[in-house]
Formats: C-alpha cells, structure tokens, sequence
C-alpha cells in the first residue's frame, strides 16, 4: 500500500500531523501500536485532568462551610474516581477515532519498523506483518516514564504515571520522587485523596524549572496541605522485600529512611526511539532524541520527526504545533501549498501544571532575564487583592511579569493561583506580536476576572499600582 505521507504515532503531535496532511491532500495513514490519542489522551494529559477534577471536588467539600454550605459527611469513593478518568480518556480516543474517519486517514494498528526507502513494516498484536510505502514518513513515537537504576519500576511498589493513575486502591502513604509536573500533579491528587504524602526533589527547590517565586509559593501551600517536601534530596536505594516500599534518601546533613505503601517515579520522560530502524536507515540521534531541522526534517531524505522524540519541550501544544508545521513545509516544497511556514519559537511556549494552585510561566524567569543582561521591571499582582478570587475562596498565589526597562519589551510571565492556566495566552500573544506594556495597560482587562490579574501586574511594575 502506497501513500503520500504517513505518520507513525497517533498522540498529539501525530493525529495533528495526519490531519493536517489530509486537509492538504496528501494520502494519509497513521500507524498506532496501543490507542489513537497516544500517552497524552489515554495515559497523560486528558484522564489526569479527570482524576484532579474529583481531587478539586474534594477540595470544595472540604471547605463547603467557608461558603456557608454545610456538606455533611463525605469520603472519596477511590475505584469510582479511577473509573471516570479512564471513561473521559476512553472518550477522547473515541473522538480521534472519528477525526480520523472524518478526514479519510486510514489507520493500521501495530508497532512500525522503518525500512528505507519510504517502506515501513507494520507488525501486528497477533503477530501479522505488513508493508507500507510513502513519500514522506513523520516519526511522532513520543516517550515514556524515565526509570533510574535505583528506583526500578515493577508497577506495583515502584510506580510511574500509567499505574498511579489506575491503582485498585488508595494508598495510605506516598512517596513521589521528582517535582515536576507530573510530580507535584500527582502528589495532589492522593493528598487530596487523604494519601500521605512525601515529595523528594534533587533540585534545591520543587518545580525547579519555574521562576524561583513560583517554587516558593507551591512548597508553602503543599505543606499546608499537609505534604512533606525534601529538597536538595537524593534515593539512592530501595527495598521492596517488605509489605511496602523503603527509600534511603541521601540528604545534605545525611541519609534519611523514608517507608510507605508505594514509590511513584516521577523523574521525567525518555524518547521512544528504540527498535523502530532509525539506526539502520542512518537517522541522526543525539542524547536519546532524534535530530531534526526548524522544520522536522531527519537525516535522512523523507524522514520527519516531530513531538517527545525531538529536543522540543515534551508538552502536547508543541507537538502539535511541530506537526503543522512540518506537514506545511512538506507540503510547500511539494508544491502544493502557498508558503513555508514559520518555525516554532520555543522561547515563546508557555508551560501548565494542573495542580492545585495551578502554575502557568511562558518566557523568561527574572533570574534568567538577570542573567542575560537586562535591566527589568517587574511586577507582582497577589490574589489577595482581588475581588474576584476573594468572592472565589481562591486567594493563594500571584501574577509575576517580567519587561526590559529599556524599550519594555515582555520578556516573561509567571502566575500560580486558581485556573491561571487559561489566562497565560494573553502573555504568550503579546509575546508573538512584540507587545509592550504599554498597549498591555491601554488594553481593557474585563472586572471582576482573574485575568485582570496581568494588568495589575504590569501596573506593579511601573509603579502605577491602582488595587495593591
């Protein structure tokens, strides 16, 4: 069978890049090994939103009488709350299912070898093979959780994302080993849960890739909540051979013994490079990711990649944003479409946790502003003076901008707080279109809203303040 263009992976970079390539004209297929959607839809994104909507439910009970409700006795049903989550991912596939239909993308589930020569073999569950032939091949593989050799993952102890999202039963206590996103995402919904849980982070801080403020504001309302943290934190070993799970923890003033129920390792993502032909057909790779062009292109003539298995952020929107824009620029030099796209800007991307308070940056951090030579004017906007949170119960955190005090161009924004993951786009299109502060301010923010978080801020920053 022979097509234009097809795409091995169907997570957020590849059902993207599918249909684009469809909308352009391209005969398209798509080859999944496990369910359209990929990590993001099935094991990632969709279905932990679900489960920390039901740790935000918890959350509105628990304070029901701060809003002269009175909620009576209420207790997580765990299995319940397991069982919505895997029905909104199964859902979501579903949908990419119909998109895929809908744009006449045929789909061949199995896993891919690339074979030279636009050819790829597709094995598969029950052992089938078959070979394909296209122009133009995409490699969007994605990745997987990353183990370490101290901590290896035996689904039942130890643990990554995919088992701490369908565990039988809740555990008493917890131990999560890194703070990232998926981290700090997790360690709240099982705190919430009633789990107790502990935080153990290498970095001198948690979320170490936030602005420095940030960090600060999540360790303060995570202890609050009753969540141990330990930074500057090593595991160097575990032991498994009793009921539960022993972690001995390097720390600066010696070794700590932690011991709970379960281990959840979340130290990140590796890419999904193995065993697909790259190294035979003479792909590139470089430190466990595949080398790529601004717009996608390998090594190798008719061989693109784009999402976790590239250098970008491992984040969904610019998977997807990366397949537009490798699919145009295929497209382009075919021909058939009108101009070559521009490439992404990964300086301008903008980065959510979901947890609670939710965190959303986009740019620069004013330590690596600092860094870089500029001369800043910053401004912080807390949730506690506005209105609108106040009549929310959802005072924690803060807006942070960040403008060159030369020509005031916005160099960054760093916000935590309730639902400010919806309000980073404002900061990431005025961004794109050079904005400065002051059509920021000139701008009519809309009263009573969170987002008018932003301009206070920036009214902070030239010390204009009108509500603080």
């Amino acid at each position: 069978m022979a097509y234009d263009l097809i795409v091995i992976g169907s997570g957020p970079g590849g059902y993207v890049a599918a249909i684009r390539a469809s909308q352009l004209g391209f005969k398209t297929a798509i080859i999944e090994k496990e369910s359209l959607g990929g990590i993001c839809l099935n094991w990632g994104c969709i279905p932990t939103k679900a489960l920390i909507k039901s740790a935000n439910v918890m959350d509105y009970f628990s304070h029901a009488k701060d809003y002269g409700i009175n909620a009576g006795d209420f207790a997580p049903d765990f299995p319940a709350v397991v069982k919505r989550s895997r029905g909104v991912a199964d859902k979501m596939s579903k949908g990419i299912q119909f998109l895929m239909k809908k744009n006449k993308i045929d789909v061949l589930m199995g896993f891919a070898t690339v074979k030279g020569g636009g050819k790829i073999s597709v094995k598969s569950a029950d052992g089938n093979m078959q070979d394909v032939e296209a122009k133009n091949i995409i490699i969007a593989t994605g990745g997987r959780a990353r183990e370490l050799p101290s901590m290896p993952i035996d689904g039942k102890k130890i643990i990554g994302y995919r088992e701490a999202m369908v565990l039988p039963e809740r555990p008493k206590t917890m131990i999560v080993v890194g703070s990232g996103a998926i981290g700090v995402e997790f360690a709240y919904v099982y705190a919430n849960m009633g789990t107790q849980v502990t935080i153990v982070e290498y970095a001198p801080r948690i979320v170490p890739v936030e602005d420095e403020d940030i960090s600060k504001e999540l360790e303060k309302s995570y202890k609050k909540r009753g969540i141990t943290i330990m930074t500057n934190a090593n595991v160097e070993r575990v032991d498994t051979s009793g009921n539960g799970v022993k972690a001995f923890v390097k720390t600066a003033t010696g070794e700590v013994t932690l011991e709970a129920d379960v281990l959840l390792s979340a130290v990140g993502v590796v890419a999904n490079i193995e065993g697909i032909g790259l190294e035979e057909v003479g792909v590139k790779t470089e430190k466990g990711k595949i080398v790529v062009d601004p717009y996608g292109k390998t090594s190798v003539d008719g061989l693109y990649a784009i999402g976790d298995c590239t250098p970008g952020q491992a984040l969904a929107h610019v998977a997807s944003k990366e397949a537009v824009v490798c699919v145009e620029a295929i497209a382009h030099a075919a021909g058939t479409y009108h101009h070559k796209p521009e490439p992404v800007d990964y300086g301008n991307v903008p980065g959510c946790t979901y947890c609670t308070p939710e965190i959303a940056s986009v740019g620069m951090t004013e330590k690596a502003a600092r860094e870089a030579g500029y001369e800043l004017k910053v401004g912080k906007f807390p949730f506690s003076a506005s209105g609108k949170a106040s009549a929310a119960g959802a005072t924690e955190g803060f807006v942070k901008v960040i403008f060159d005090a030369k020509y005031g161009e916005w160099l960054g924004t760093h916000m935590i707080g309730a639902n400010v993951t919806e309000i980073i786009s404002e900061t990431v299109l005025g961004r794109k279109l050079e904005t400065t502060w002051q059509e920021v301010l000139d701008a009519i923010h809309p009263h009573p809203t969170m987002s008018e978080g932003v301009k206070d801020a920036v009214e902070v920053a030239l010390g204009e303040a009108i509500h603080l």
